[in-house]
């Protein structure tokens, strides 16, 4: 009796840990999608941690700089300077121009892409995050969906479109090192759409995303470069490339207390080229200020005073030539019965009369 007992409590046992388990295990959906988004969130910033460690780059801006000034320049590719941002425009074995190794990088999501507002100022946050479906859907390009993934062909890849790109850069004062440095920070291919050979109408720019400079650096020092049309050897890479400042760009922003664009407050051409060089001269200006030099803010002067500050310069630098070269005459400082004895120690010179040279 009693081993009857034992065999049916054990029974019972059995079975109400057997029902028991499966509601343990039971998940949440919800907790489910969050853990797959952790884990792919996990897996980008590992691989590029392993880029990184693979392909250093540059050392990032210090956070505590005592001067920066930041701004937006927009790059034109068929420049000869931005050239080998795009060409080869079609890949050529393992030739790819810069956009369409971007392009690669978000589709199989190792970098990511963030969504370009109207006001044209970068968000890295996660609410601004921006998938590759979204991408492909809103600007019209050929993809197709095959066990899960999404696959683009090369000729489906706008690159031969994307001839411009925004860029942000950072010129700051490092006090650590004393140095003056620029690095860019943000990177913004654009297509240009709307126009061909047979139309007179202006192409359209269309801004794609803002991507985060240090996300795509590790990667972009994998992609070489030819960066001279004498040598035709790939001798740099992307990285190289923009880590030089070997791009050639306008500017058409910088931050400013009311946030605005250059062609907001230029309402003409001739303004706006004005304004360009005159943030470019202070930039040079506060660097060689810093150093000591003098100073001289052209952009508030008048023609006339700019040619008084240039004559007083001339005669500056010739006064101190003549100074140089008359030690022994005018400017020395011997007294007069000195100069008087060289004088007459020194050999008579043969006199020339106008009346000797006319025969």
């Amino acid at each position: 009796m009693k081993r009857t007992l034992i065999i049916i409590a054990a029974t019972l046992l059995t079975g109400s840990m057997t029902f028991a388990q499966p509601a343990k295990r039971r998940t949440n959906p919800a907790s489910t999608a969050a853990g797959t988004t952790a884990a792919k969130t996990t897996a980008e910033k590992q691989a590029n941690d392993r880029a990184s460690l693979q392909f250093p780059t540059s050392a990032n801006m210090p956070e505590d700089v005592v001067w920066k000034r930041d701004i937006y320049r927009q790059l034109d590719l068929m420049k000869d300077k931005n050239a080998p941002m795009y060409y080869p425009v079609e890949p050529i074995g393992k030739q790819v121009n810069l956009f369409t190794y971007l392009f690669r990088l978000i589709q199989t999501g190792r970098v990511t892409a963030y969504n370009y507002k109207l006001d044209g100022n970068e968000s890295f946050e996660e609410k601004d995050k921006l998938s590759i479906k979204d991408l492909l859907e809103r600007y019209s390009i050929y993809f197709e969906e095959k066990d899960g993934k999404i696959v683009v062909a090369d000729a489906d890849v706008p690159s031969a479109e994307a001839t411009r790109y925004y860029i942000k850069e950072s010129v700051y004062l490092d006090q650590r090192t004393g140095t003056f440095s620029t690095k860019v920070t943000a990177l913004c291919p654009i297509l240009m759409r709307g126009a061909d050979e047979f139309s007179s109408e202006a192409a359209t720019p269309y801004p794609l995303f803002w991507l985060k400079y240090d996300d795509i650096a590790p990667w972009l020092a994998k992609l070489p470069m030819m960066g001279s049309n004498l040598n035709n050897v790939s001798n740099l890479t992307a990285d190289d490339y923009f880590t030089l400042n070997r791009y050639e760009g306008k500017i058409y922003k910088t931050n400013n207390l009311q946030g605005k664009v250059l062609a907001n407050y230029c309402e003409t051409d001739s303004a706006l080229k004005k304004e360009q060089m005159k943030i470019e001269k202070q930039i040079v200006d506060f660097e060689e200020g810093v150093w000591g030099h003098e100073i001289i803010d052209s952009t508030k002067l008048d023609s006339a005073a700019l040619a008084e500050i240039a004559a007083a310069k001339t005669e500056k630098k010739s006064s101190s030539v003549w100074g140089k070269r008359t030690k022994t005459g005018p400017a020395s400082t011997k007294n007069s019965t000195d100069a008087k004895k060289d004088k007459e120690a020194a050999p008579a010179a043969a006199r020339v009369s106008a009346r000797r040279q006319r025969r």
